[in-house]
């Protein structure tokens, strides 16, 4: 862990373009926020990314006798009463927190899962990844042939997940608010539900630095909106659904993904937000890294 913390260092001070992203994400979400405070969020964005491809890398040596030490339960009654319900279970998630530990720690804790890929270009790495996430009982779909197994799933009375938290085409989703700002989901869990009536319930797995410890949260069932106009209902109901992961992201601003371009897909007559000039300048400390910073703030103070 501590090598991938350092590795995660290390891409926040040579991956120029994603920390640009990230710091230009942070200034359209939560403008509020002065320099030092994204500093420390994107700082800890890359930690997290690092801390996630550390623990993947140890997925083989992770069994059901040893994943209490690494995970914690809060809410699992949640989870439990919706699977009772015999209609499986739809798990709504984002790239909150180690997402890949997520679903991984509870196939491994007993509660084995199918959730949504999108396949590597390149096969070996995909097949080697898709072997490290199915160690723990789960099975990977692939989302772009997704529909008769997820219903296959559901009919077997077995739990879905979906990440519904990246930017997709326009013809793939709908436009709702994400921290405010049109963004284009994708509309699957929504048609999944509203078509299925399988409950859905949130779930999200949040590092604790205390305790050195993941805990794996899981919110009560979401309610489906419910108009009439299938449509509406789609669109509604994916708002819902990203209202829930914004709140998860404001919380917890370290734990998400920034450095995704989540409005790169505009509403028609917008403008792109991810153009060089929309880009904020960096702070030289950001681009430097800490002892500049240091160094600036001595002579600030002299």
């Amino acid at each position: 862990m501590s090598i991938a913390k350092l590795a995660g260092r290390a891409a926040y001070c040579l991956h120029g373009r994603l920390r640009r992203t990230a710091f230009r994400n942070l200034s359209l979400a939560m403008p509020e926020l002065d320099h030092a405070a994204r500093i420390d969020v994107v700082k800890g964005v890359f930690d997290n990314i690092g801390r996630l491809l550390g623990e993947f890398s140890q997925f083989p040596k992770i069994t059901p006798d040893n994943i209490g030490r690494l995970v914690t339960y809060e809410g699992l009654e949640n989870y439990t009463r919706a699977a009772a319900q015999g209609r499986g279970v739809l798990f709504l998630t984002g790239h909150v927190g180690a997402w890949e530990l997520c679903a991984f720690a509870h196939g491994a804790a007993g509660n084995p899962l199918n959730f949504l890929v999108r396949r590597l270009d390149n096969p070996m790495i995909d097949r080697m990844i898709d072997r490290y996430r199915c160690l723990s009982g789960n099975r990977t779909i692939d989302k772009s042939d997704a529909v008769r197994p997820v219903l296959a799933a559901l009919k077997r009375r077995e739990a879905v997940g979906f990440l519904i938290d990246v930017n997709t085409f326009e013809d793939q989703g709908v436009f709702c608010d994400f921290f405010g700002i049109p963004a284009c989901t994708t509309t699957g869990l929504a048609v999944f539900a509203l078509r299925t009536e399988a409950p859905v319930v949130p779930g999200f797995l949040i590092w604790d630095e205390t305790l050195k410890r993941h805990c794996l949260r899981f919110e009560p069932e979401l309610p489906l909106v419910r108009t009439g106009d299938f449509k509406e209902e789609v669109r509604l109901t994916t708002a819902a659904f990203t209202r829930v992961i914004e709140q998860y992201a404001r919380n917890n601003p370290d734990h998400w993904l920034w450095v995704h371009k989540r409005w790169k897909t505009r509403p028609a007559g917008e403008p792109d937000l991810y153009s060089s000039d929309h880009f904020p300048n960096e702070p030289q400390a950001d681009r430097n890294g800490p002892q500049h910073h240091q160094a600036v703030a001595g002579k600030q103070g002299a």
